[in-house]
């Protein structure tokens, strides 16, 4: 009896372990950055649900597959590292085999996907994992390298928000969401630093707590400086693009403020999806804003009269 009862934990055991490896918690990423392309769509129609949906769940699969793959590669590493030696490839609970088995499924699924839409969609995808795979090859030990390539990788989520919905890209909100990501990738390599040291990440041995906090202060001016440009130039608001500017603008700032604050005050940073999500004042935030720049949007494009 004891010996069925502990085959049944470990028949369970995997696929959880397995899930932990996908990261589900990372996911919600994708949510939030390849619709974004949205923004600059002036006419909405029936399939762009459809499309934006198929871009989600790519990105979603994709990262898996990176996400796999890089803890395949850094298992030595992660089992040495006190915040990340339980991880189930670092820990052994899942053998090198089984996550190189889970990581061939993960890019089959991807080919099926990418399949259901035109090839020349595929792009950004394509780069994405190229880029990824220079970054686990070695180019995440290259400091300041380490997190421009992290905060590509979500240029190209919103990039392939914008060959879905088939509008031109907006060359100041793909600043601020590279800008934006560069803060939340320096935030995460604060708190690596500041609780870790520079040993289990050989990047982290080119900076100090000081640069990076100029870092992210020179990253949040310039997410705030191009988001308002975008405002006034490319989004789609017509007549009430000085309006929008007028109150979305306090929003953002605010969201900047308090991301800095929970960072460089409270320690916090380890985890960008989990403060974004979770943290009440940003939250709430959030809420405001996203339903302002939808009212904006909505109203911009009623007909005149």
């Amino acid at each position: 009896m004891v010996a069925i009862a502990r085959a049944e934990r470990d028949t369970l055991r995997v696929p959880r372990d397995l899930l932990q490896v996908a990261r589900p918690g990372q996911w919600p990423k994708n949510i939030l950055v390849v619709p974004l392309a949205v923004l600059d769509v002036k006419v909405w129609y029936p399939s762009l649900l459809w499309h934006l949906s198929w871009a989600v769940a790519v990105f979603t699969v994709a990262a898996v597959l990176v996400y796999t793959v890089n803890d395949l590669a850094d298992r030595r590493y992660d089992s040495a590292n006190p915040h990340k030696w339980h991880r189930p490839i670092a820990s052994g609970r899942i053998s090198a085999r089984m996550a190189a088995g889970f990581a061939a499924a993960q890019l089959v699924l991807l080919v099926g996907l990418l399949s259901l839409q035109p090839w020349a969609w595929a792009w950004p995808v394509v780069a994405y994992l190229l880029l990824n795979a220079a970054y686990t090859l070695g180019l995440k030990h290259a400091p300041l390298l380490d997190v421009f390539l992290v905060a590509a990788g979500f240029g190209l989520r919103l990039m392939l928000g914008y060959v879905v919905v088939g509008t031109a890209v907006a060359s100041w909100l793909m600043t601020c969401v590279f800008s934006l990501c560069l803060l939340l990738t320096v935030g995460k390599r604060r708190h690596e630093l500041a609780t870790t040291g520079n040993v289990h990440r050989p990047a982290l041995r080119g900076y100090t707590v000081p640069l990076i906090d100029q870092l992210m202060v020179l990253s949040a001016v310039i997410a705030a400086g191009t988001y308002l440009l975008y405002l006034r130039t490319e989004a789609p608001l017509g007549e009430y693009g000085t309006l929008a500017a007028a109150l979305l603008a306090p929003l953002a700032l605010f969201a900047l403020f308090r991301y800095l604050q929970l960072v460089i005050v409270g320690g916090g940073g380890g985890d960008p999806v989990r403060i974004l999500l979770r943290d009440p004042a940003l939250v709430v935030n959030s809420v405001l804003w996203a339903g302002l720049t939808g009212a904006f949007l909505l109203v911009s494009r009623l007909p005149p009269g």
